[in-house]
């Protein structure tokens, strides 16, 4: 087997997150999203002396846990790869792909809890993050996500099955508008043109919608005839908030130079568990507040009792946390570097009546060192790429009684719990939590406890 070979493989089995393997001459052969079952024609493109890497061209035999996709979208758009397995069979896979990456690692002794599926399958989405663009080289505008393996195709993708209805019917009015006035769209290679993202995000318990266009500032257009038709479309949920952003920033995400109210206002609300939080355009928020209501009853199980406690919430985002675990805690303290989303901890704190818990905006690794409680529990709730070494060194000489970590990306938890297990640790349990049906992503929360 050489660089540049193309082969048929049969996947045997799959790796966090959706790597196929296959077996030839005696190598592993990774295959990303390809699924056990699927026999694969592949374009080999890595060699190495224990294993290959490929990419597949064209799927020529379907895996038996296959069925029929649910979305017309399925195969241009890169989203929701899972969707041709049965739910329950995704749920399995996950499950079976968080346990190995553990014992991988050389976790011990824990005990394995297996998964909780999403409340919803469909339309569990409280965000979406639309980009601007065409399906082909100078076509007709496009709204909605990237191309499959093409970042410079848009497709869209108004009848996407993960969101509720009146995204959908906002990204067709939106798309719609635009392209009668022909307002170009922003290209990001040359770093020309006008229209860049839509952001449309929902409470799901309020029904409440923020709506935020994002465009560079290279024209002027006025937004007031754009703003009175999405006021006069007849959806589920009530639109708070229509927002612009300016943004001439060269990469391509969703930041703000400057945003402008165009009508209502900058914000709005969701429901987790009895309390209330105000969400801002930028604001980070577990994406499926129905699934955060499990998740964090989970962190709520695995603490069983924090009367009387003083609980650290590290990487606390906009508090969800730390304010749900509040109403049983002594104290709690959170620390966030963002502080957009401290402001909203704080705020969001004080309008829940929580008086026992106070967020502070810095990077975890420093603003450690200021705290002078003793911390009976420690949250870690960290981003994708884990607990930085040396903020964990310092977070574990804390050698607070438990630790709860909620992951997003198994891997990363998989590597910290090596380091925590050194320290003198016992991980207790693990539980996996699917918050993204029909993706490759899923979430864990682990408990741990000082020997």
């Amino acid at each position: 087997m050489k660089k540049k070979d193309i082969l048929e493989l049969m996947i045997e089995e799959v790796a966090f997150p959706s790597i196929g393997i296959a077996f030839h001459e005696g190598k592993s052969v990774y295959i990303k999203n390809t699924i056990p079952g699927q026999k694969v024609k592949v374009f080999v493109n890595k060699v190495k002396d224990a294993y290959a890497e490929g990419k597949t061209l064209e799927i020529l035999e379907r895996s038996p846990m296959e069925q029929d996709s649910f979305c017309t979208h399925f195969g241009l758009c890169g989203g929701c790869i899972h969707q041709t397995i049965a739910y329950s069979k995704q749920l399995e896979m996950k499950a079976e792909q968080v346990k190995k990456l553990l014992d991988a690692a050389g976790i011990q002794g824990y005990e394995f809890l297996g998964i909780e599926g999403s409340p919803k399958e469909f339309a569990y989405r409280n965000k979406m993050e639309y980009s601007f663009g065409d399906a082909e080289k100078d076509g007709d505008l496009t709204l909605g996500m990237h191309k499959k393996g093409k970042f410079n195709s848009v497709v869209t993708v108004e009848q996407c099955k993960i969101v509720d209805e009146d995204f959908n019917q906002i990204l067709k009015n939106t798309l719609s508008y635009f392209r009668r006035k022909n307002v170009p769209r922003y290209n990001s290679r040359f770093h020309k043109g006008y229209l860049r993202h839509l952001v449309v995000r929902k409470g799901k318990k309020t029904g409440e919608i923020l709506v935020n266009l994002v465009t560079s500032t290279q024209m002027q257009f006025s937004m007031e005839e754009w703003v009175n038709l999405l006021k006069g479309l007849r959806l589920e949920g009530k639109i708070v908030g229509i927002l612009h952003t300016f943004n001439d920033n060269l990469s391509d995400v969703v930041v703000s130079d400057r945003t402008e109210v165009l009508w209502g206002q900058d914000y709005f609300m969701e429901e987790i568990l009895g309390l209330r939080f105000k969400i801002s355009a930028f604001s980070f928020f577990q994406t499926n507040s129905l699934g955060a209501e499990k998740l964090y009853n989970m962190v709520l199980d695995f603490i069983e009792d924090a009367q009387g406690k003083t609980i650290f919430d590290l990487y606390s985002g906009t508090g969800t946390i730390g304010q749900i675990v509040a109403k049983k805690a002594k104290k709690v303290i959170g620390i966030e570097i963002v502080e957009e989303a401290v402001e909203a901890a704080n705020k969001n704190a004080k309008m829940n009546g929580l008086e026992n818990c106070t967020f502070i905006a810095g990077d975890v690794l420093k603003k450690i060192d200021e705290l002078k409680e003793k911390p009976d529990i420690i949250i870690l709730d960290p981003p994708r790429a884990g607990v930085h070494p040396k903020a964990l060194k310092k977070i574990l000489n804390y050698r607070a009684p438990e630790i709860v970590y909620v992951s997003c990306n198994p891997k990363t938890l998989a590597e910290n719990l090596k380091d925590v297990q050194q320290a003198g640790y016992r991980v207790n349990k693990v539980k996996a939590m699917d918050m993204f049906p029909h993706t490759t992503h899923v979430e864990c929360v682990t408990l741990m406890s000082r020997v």
